[in-house]
Protein backbone atom coordinates (compact mmCIF):
# COMPACT_ATOMS: atom_id res chain seq x y z
CA UNK A 1 0.00 0.00 0.00
CA UNK A 2 2.82 2.39 0.96
CA UNK A 3 4.57 1.46 -2.17
CA UNK A 4 1.35 2.52 -4.21
CA UNK A 5 0.98 5.62 -2.56
CA UNK A 6 4.68 6.50 -3.36
CA UNK A 7 3.87 6.13 -7.03
CA UNK A 8 1.00 8.26 -7.60
CA UNK A 9 2.91 10.91 -5.36
CA UNK A 10 5.45 10.59 -8.20
CA UNK A 11 3.17 10.25 -11.20
CA UNK A 12 1.39 14.17 -9.46
CA UNK A 13 4.77 15.61 -9.09
CA UNK A 14 5.58 14.79 -12.84
CA UNK A 15 2.55 16.26 -14.40
CA UNK A 16 3.29 19.37 -12.14
CA UNK A 17 6.57 19.50 -13.14
CA UNK A 18 5.70 19.27 -16.83
CA UNK A 19 2.67 21.90 -16.89
CA UNK A 20 5.63 24.49 -15.07
CA UNK A 21 7.49 23.61 -17.83
CA UNK A 22 4.75 24.88 -20.12
CA UNK A 23 4.12 27.51 -18.76
CA UNK A 24 7.81 28.50 -18.19
CA UNK A 25 8.17 27.51 -22.61
CA UNK A 26 4.87 29.60 -22.84
CA UNK A 27 6.17 32.77 -21.22
CA UNK A 28 9.27 32.83 -23.01
CA UNK A 29 7.71 32.32 -26.53
CA UNK A 30 5.44 34.99 -25.80
CA UNK A 31 7.98 37.12 -24.46
CA UNK A 32 10.65 36.70 -27.12
CA UNK A 33 7.56 37.00 -30.10
CA UNK A 34 5.96 39.84 -29.43
CA UNK A 35 7.22 43.60 -30.03
CA UNK A 36 5.47 46.57 -30.52
CA UNK A 37 6.75 49.19 -33.39
CA UNK A 38 5.97 53.13 -32.12
CA UNK A 39 4.00 55.30 -34.26
CA UNK A 40 6.97 57.18 -35.68
CA UNK A 41 8.83 53.58 -36.58
CA UNK A 42 8.05 50.60 -39.35
CA UNK A 43 9.84 47.21 -37.60
CA UNK A 44 11.70 45.53 -40.04
CA UNK A 45 11.90 41.70 -39.74
CA UNK A 46 15.03 39.38 -40.55
CA UNK A 47 14.56 35.81 -40.58
CA UNK A 48 17.71 34.33 -39.96
CA UNK A 49 19.38 37.58 -40.83
CA UNK A 50 17.60 38.07 -43.78
CA UNK A 51 14.51 40.39 -44.97
CA UNK A 52 11.27 39.27 -45.03
CA UNK A 53 8.37 41.83 -44.27
CA UNK A 54 7.77 45.55 -42.65
CA UNK A 55 5.52 46.10 -39.79
CA UNK A 56 3.50 49.04 -39.32
CA UNK A 57 3.06 50.39 -35.49
CA UNK A 58 1.58 48.57 -33.19
CA UNK A 59 1.89 45.60 -31.62
CA UNK A 60 2.88 42.34 -33.39
CA UNK A 61 4.29 38.72 -33.24
CA UNK A 62 7.24 37.18 -34.35
CA UNK A 63 9.11 33.58 -34.20
CA UNK A 64 10.74 33.43 -31.18
CA UNK A 65 14.03 31.84 -30.18
CA UNK A 66 16.20 34.18 -32.55
CA UNK A 67 14.80 33.01 -35.60
CA UNK A 68 13.23 36.39 -36.30
CA UNK A 69 14.78 39.80 -35.22
CA UNK A 70 13.21 43.24 -35.48
CA UNK A 71 14.84 46.21 -36.43
CA UNK A 72 12.84 49.24 -35.67
CA UNK A 73 13.35 52.68 -37.61
CA UNK A 74 11.76 55.56 -37.08
CA UNK A 75 10.47 56.55 -40.43
CA UNK A 76 8.68 60.06 -39.01
CA UNK A 77 11.71 61.57 -37.09
CA UNK A 78 13.61 64.29 -39.00
CA UNK A 79 17.77 63.56 -38.41
CA UNK A 80 19.93 66.64 -38.65
CA UNK A 81 23.51 66.69 -39.92
CA UNK A 82 26.10 69.67 -38.95
CA UNK A 83 29.64 70.68 -41.31
CA UNK A 84 31.85 73.10 -40.02
CA UNK A 85 30.32 73.24 -36.60
CA UNK A 86 28.70 71.28 -33.93
CA UNK A 87 25.93 72.11 -31.24
CA UNK A 88 27.38 71.73 -27.91
CA UNK A 89 24.05 72.69 -26.08
CA UNK A 90 20.63 73.84 -27.29
CA UNK A 91 18.93 75.95 -25.54
CA UNK A 92 17.29 79.42 -25.58
CA UNK A 93 20.74 80.72 -26.68
CA UNK A 94 21.93 77.44 -28.36
CA UNK A 95 25.92 76.96 -27.95
CA UNK A 96 27.94 76.13 -30.88
CA UNK A 97 31.49 74.89 -31.11
CA UNK A 98 33.53 75.42 -34.58
CA UNK A 99 37.06 75.23 -33.68
CA UNK A 100 38.73 71.81 -35.04
CA UNK A 101 36.09 71.26 -37.81
CA UNK A 102 38.13 73.44 -41.03
CA UNK A 103 38.39 70.57 -42.95
CA UNK A 104 35.27 70.59 -43.29
CA UNK A 105 34.22 74.10 -43.71
CA UNK A 106 36.86 75.53 -45.80
CA UNK A 107 36.04 75.17 -49.39
CA UNK A 108 37.71 76.53 -52.78
CA UNK A 109 35.52 78.99 -54.85
CA UNK A 110 35.29 79.38 -58.86
CA UNK A 111 37.29 82.25 -58.45
CA UNK A 112 40.26 80.43 -56.93
CA UNK A 113 39.05 82.41 -53.46
CA UNK A 114 38.75 80.31 -50.20
CA UNK A 115 35.06 80.48 -48.46
CA UNK A 116 34.61 78.84 -45.17
CA UNK A 117 31.32 77.31 -45.13
CA UNK A 118 29.04 76.07 -42.25
CA UNK A 119 25.93 74.35 -43.21
CA UNK A 120 22.93 71.89 -41.81
CA UNK A 121 21.40 69.01 -43.65
CA UNK A 122 18.00 67.43 -42.15
CA UNK A 123 16.56 64.10 -43.40
CA UNK A 124 14.50 61.45 -42.89
CA UNK A 125 14.18 57.53 -43.58
CA UNK A 126 11.81 57.04 -46.69
CA UNK A 127 12.71 53.27 -47.51
CA UNK A 128 13.97 51.56 -44.38
CA UNK A 129 14.95 48.12 -46.44
CA UNK A 130 17.38 50.53 -48.28
CA UNK A 131 18.67 52.46 -45.23
CA UNK A 132 19.53 48.86 -43.60
CA UNK A 133 20.74 47.14 -46.53
CA UNK A 134 21.78 49.33 -49.31
CA UNK A 135 24.76 51.10 -47.86
CA UNK A 136 26.67 50.12 -44.92
CA UNK A 137 27.18 53.30 -42.81
CA UNK A 138 24.26 55.35 -43.78
CA UNK A 139 25.33 58.54 -41.85
CA UNK A 140 28.40 58.81 -42.96
CA UNK A 141 27.22 58.29 -46.51
CA UNK A 142 25.17 61.17 -46.07
CA UNK A 143 28.09 63.13 -44.66
CA UNK A 144 30.38 62.17 -47.65
CA UNK A 145 27.84 63.14 -50.25
CA UNK A 146 26.84 66.15 -48.58
CA UNK A 147 30.53 67.79 -48.11
CA UNK A 148 31.12 66.43 -51.99
CA UNK A 149 27.39 68.31 -53.49
CA UNK A 150 28.48 71.11 -51.09
CA UNK A 151 32.45 71.69 -53.00
CA UNK A 152 31.04 71.04 -56.50
CA UNK A 153 28.07 74.09 -56.27
CA UNK A 154 30.70 76.33 -54.07
CA UNK A 155 32.86 75.51 -56.88
CA UNK A 156 31.42 77.17 -59.73
CA UNK A 157 30.15 80.33 -58.06
CA UNK A 158 32.41 83.42 -56.78
CA UNK A 159 33.18 84.01 -53.26
CA UNK A 160 30.55 87.52 -53.78
CA UNK A 161 28.30 84.92 -54.79
CA UNK A 162 29.02 82.61 -51.98
CA UNK A 163 29.15 85.18 -49.33
CA UNK A 164 26.13 87.44 -50.35
CA UNK A 165 22.90 87.01 -52.67
CA UNK A 166 23.54 83.17 -53.73
CA UNK A 167 23.37 81.67 -50.11
CA UNK A 168 19.82 80.72 -50.87
CA UNK A 169 20.09 79.50 -54.49
CA UNK A 170 23.42 77.52 -53.29
CA UNK A 171 21.36 75.93 -50.76
CA UNK A 172 18.80 74.70 -52.80
CA UNK A 173 20.90 73.74 -55.19
CA UNK A 174 22.54 71.62 -53.11
CA UNK A 175 19.43 70.01 -51.67
CA UNK A 176 18.71 68.68 -55.47
CA UNK A 177 21.75 67.91 -56.42
CA UNK A 178 22.80 65.88 -53.02
CA UNK A 179 19.09 63.99 -53.19
CA UNK A 180 19.81 62.99 -56.74
CA UNK A 181 23.06 61.41 -55.17
CA UNK A 182 21.24 59.27 -52.08
CA UNK A 183 18.72 58.17 -54.70
CA UNK A 184 21.70 57.01 -57.09
CA UNK A 185 23.22 54.95 -54.41
CA UNK A 186 19.47 53.71 -52.80
CA UNK A 187 19.91 54.77 -49.51
CA UNK A 188 16.58 55.29 -48.71
CA UNK A 189 17.39 58.72 -47.02
CA UNK A 190 14.70 61.75 -47.90
CA UNK A 191 16.50 65.21 -48.05
CA UNK A 192 13.76 67.80 -46.08
CA UNK A 193 15.81 70.67 -46.45
CA UNK A 194 19.50 72.05 -46.58
CA UNK A 195 20.42 75.44 -44.91
CA UNK A 196 23.83 77.08 -45.39
CA UNK A 197 24.50 78.13 -41.64
CA UNK A 198 26.93 80.97 -41.42
CA UNK A 199 29.73 81.71 -44.29
CA UNK A 200 32.32 83.98 -43.88
CA UNK A 201 35.94 84.54 -45.59
CA UNK A 202 38.57 83.01 -43.83
CA UNK A 203 39.94 84.38 -40.63
CA UNK A 204 42.58 85.95 -41.90
CA UNK A 205 41.12 88.27 -44.60
CA UNK A 206 37.76 88.53 -42.89
CA UNK A 207 38.29 92.35 -42.29
CA UNK A 208 39.06 93.02 -45.74
CA UNK A 209 35.99 91.23 -47.27
CA UNK A 210 34.06 92.67 -44.50
CA UNK A 211 34.90 96.58 -45.71
CA UNK A 212 34.21 95.06 -49.34
CA UNK A 213 30.71 94.37 -48.21
CA UNK A 214 30.14 97.72 -46.61
CA UNK A 215 31.37 99.51 -50.04
CA UNK A 216 28.83 97.14 -51.53
CA UNK A 217 26.14 98.09 -49.45
CA UNK A 218 26.90 101.97 -49.28
CA UNK A 219 26.64 101.47 -53.16
CA UNK A 220 23.04 100.14 -53.30
CA UNK A 221 21.86 102.08 -50.98
CA UNK A 222 22.95 105.63 -53.09
CA UNK A 223 21.50 103.66 -55.92
CA UNK A 224 18.21 102.69 -53.74
CA UNK A 225 18.05 106.46 -53.52
CA UNK A 226 18.93 107.72 -56.63
CA UNK A 227 15.86 105.33 -57.70
CA UNK A 228 13.63 106.67 -55.54
CA UNK A 229 14.21 110.39 -56.03
CA UNK A 230 13.94 109.21 -60.08
CA UNK A 231 10.43 107.65 -59.04
CA UNK A 232 9.37 111.10 -57.43
CA UNK A 233 10.36 113.66 -59.80
CA UNK A 234 10.23 111.76 -62.96
CA UNK A 235 6.34 111.07 -62.72
CA UNK A 236 5.88 115.25 -61.08
CA UNK A 237 7.31 115.75 -64.66
CA UNK A 238 5.71 113.89 -66.94
CA UNK A 239 2.21 115.18 -65.44
CA UNK A 240 3.08 118.60 -65.57
CA UNK A 241 4.22 118.00 -69.50
CA UNK A 242 0.68 116.51 -69.65
CA UNK A 243 -1.52 119.36 -68.11
CA UNK A 244 1.23 121.88 -70.23
CA UNK A 245 -0.08 119.59 -73.62
CA UNK A 246 -3.55 119.11 -72.51
CA UNK A 247 -3.77 123.00 -71.95
CA UNK A 248 -1.73 124.13 -75.10
CA UNK A 249 -4.29 121.87 -77.07
CA UNK A 250 -7.46 123.30 -75.21
CA UNK A 251 -5.82 126.95 -76.00
CA UNK A 252 -5.86 125.68 -79.89
CA UNK A 253 -9.47 124.15 -79.95
CA UNK A 254 -10.52 127.70 -78.55
CA UNK A 255 -9.12 129.73 -80.68
CA UNK A 256 -9.58 127.69 -83.87
CA UNK A 257 -13.39 127.10 -82.56
CA UNK A 258 -13.22 131.47 -82.27
CA UNK A 259 -11.98 132.51 -85.59
CA UNK A 260 -14.31 129.77 -87.23
CA UNK A 261 -17.15 131.68 -85.65
CA UNK A 262 -15.24 134.90 -86.37
CA UNK A 263 -15.18 134.24 -89.87
CA UNK A 264 -18.75 132.67 -90.30
CA UNK A 265 -20.34 135.64 -88.49
CA UNK A 266 -18.40 138.13 -90.82
CA UNK A 267 -19.38 135.86 -94.01
CA UNK A 268 -23.01 136.13 -92.49
CA UNK A 269 -22.47 140.60 -92.17
CA UNK A 270 -21.04 140.52 -95.10
CA UNK A 271 -23.89 138.58 -97.06
CA UNK A 272 -26.36 141.19 -95.03
CA UNK A 273 -24.03 144.08 -95.88
CA UNK A 274 -24.55 143.00 -99.82
CA UNK A 275 -28.59 143.02 -99.65
CA UNK A 276 -28.55 145.91 -97.79
CA UNK A 277 -25.55 148.65 -97.34
CA UNK A 278 -27.15 151.40 -95.62
CA UNK A 279 -29.46 149.31 -93.12
CA UNK A 280 -25.57 146.89 -92.26
CA UNK A 281 -24.10 149.96 -92.09
CA UNK A 282 -26.26 152.08 -89.41
CA UNK A 283 -26.33 148.57 -87.59
CA UNK A 284 -23.01 147.75 -87.79
CA UNK A 285 -22.20 151.47 -86.03
CA UNK A 286 -25.16 151.65 -83.29
CA UNK A 287 -23.71 148.19 -81.86
CA UNK A 288 -20.16 149.05 -82.15
CA UNK A 289 -21.25 152.68 -80.22
CA UNK A 290 -23.45 150.33 -77.95
CA UNK A 291 -20.12 148.34 -76.75
CA UNK A 292 -17.54 151.76 -76.64
CA UNK A 293 -20.08 154.33 -75.03
CA UNK A 294 -20.38 152.16 -71.29
CA UNK A 295 -16.81 152.14 -71.49
CA UNK A 296 -15.75 156.04 -72.04
CA UNK A 297 -15.46 158.09 -68.52
CA UNK A 298 -16.85 161.61 -70.38
CA UNK A 299 -19.11 162.10 -73.41
CA UNK A 300 -18.63 165.59 -75.22
CA UNK A 301 -21.33 166.26 -77.24
CA UNK A 302 -20.00 169.17 -79.97
CA UNK A 303 -22.04 170.90 -82.98
CA UNK A 304 -20.53 170.59 -86.04
CA UNK A 305 -20.40 174.69 -86.61
CA UNK A 306 -18.55 175.14 -83.52
CA UNK A 307 -15.21 176.49 -84.91
CA UNK A 308 -13.45 176.20 -81.34
CA UNK A 309 -14.33 173.70 -78.56
CA UNK A 310 -11.33 174.43 -76.20
CA UNK A 311 -13.09 177.83 -74.20
CA UNK A 312 -15.80 174.79 -73.97
CA UNK A 313 -13.32 172.57 -71.90
CA UNK A 314 -12.81 172.76 -68.15
CA UNK A 315 -9.55 171.59 -68.25
CA UNK A 316 -8.08 173.98 -65.50
CA UNK A 317 -9.99 171.84 -63.42
CA UNK A 318 -9.10 168.78 -64.67
CA UNK A 319 -6.06 169.62 -64.10
CA UNK A 320 -6.52 170.54 -60.39
CA UNK A 321 -8.75 167.58 -59.80
CA UNK A 322 -6.44 165.67 -61.02
CA UNK A 323 -9.04 162.96 -62.32
CA UNK A 324 -11.14 165.15 -64.66
CA UNK A 325 -14.56 165.31 -62.77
Amino acid sequence: MKVQVGKDSYEVQGKLFKRIILVILAIVIVASGLYSVGTDEVGVILQFGKYVRTTNPGLHFKIPFGVERVEKVKVKKVFKQEFGFRTIKAAVRTQYASRGFQNESIILTGDLNVAEVEWIVQYKVKDPYNYLFKIKDPQETLRAMSEAVVRRVVGDRAVTDVLTLGRIEIAKEVEVGLQILLDQFESGIQVVTVKLQDVNPPEPVRPAFNEVNRAKQDKEKMINEAWEDYNKRIPRAKGEAEQMIAMAEGYALQRVNQAMGDASLFNQVYLEYRNAPDVTRRRLYLETMREILPKLEEIYIVDEKQKSILPLLDLGGRAKGGDGR
